[in-house]
């Protein structure tokens, strides 16, 4: 059975904190993902905002998978690109087009308004996420620089 894709709303309080989930095993970093959740008010303030994307995949109403992308509102023209903070699916339900599922309902959703591009990193050595990837779009290689505030 196929997974269902939704975006979240501000209701939809469970089902992001079972995305937090989902992310912090994934990504082996339950620090990030759980150890201090947003409050209520803050997520349903986050889920409300049309400058970001929280996709789940659903099976059998359980989230299995999901997706985090900004909506970055260019300088040179007037566009937007979209940005994959997060995409991850749960180890027992992966290979089976769920990631793919994922991108591309966000394709649909960046199409209808009027982004220019949607990005992702990979790290190296995550062979996974760079065939993933690679089949989906262009490859650039690019070096990423995190700058203490």
């Amino acid at each position: 059975m196929p997974a269902t894709v939704k975006q979240l709303g501000p209701a939809d309080l469970q089902q992001f904190r079972d995305l937090q989930r989902v992310f912090a095993e994934a990504f082996e970093d339950p620090e990030s993902y759980q150890d201090k959740p947003p409050s209520d008010a803050y997520v349903a303030r986050w889920l409300g905002s049309d400058q970001r994307f929280s996709l789940v995949a659903l099976l059998e109403g359980q989230v299995v998978g999901g997706l985090v992308g900004y909506v970055l509102e260019k300088f040179e023209q007037e566009r937007s690109e979209i940005y994959i903070y997060d995409l991850a699916v749960d180890e027992r339900v992966r290979r089976q087009g769920i990631a793919t599922a994922l991108i591309k309902d966000l394709q649909e959703r960046a199409r209808a308004r009027g982004a220019w591009v949607i990005y992702v990193q990979a790290d190296h050595g995550d062979d996974p996420a760079i065939r993933l990837y690679t089949g989906l779009g262009t490859r650039e290689d690019v070096l990423h620089f995190d700058i203490p505030v």
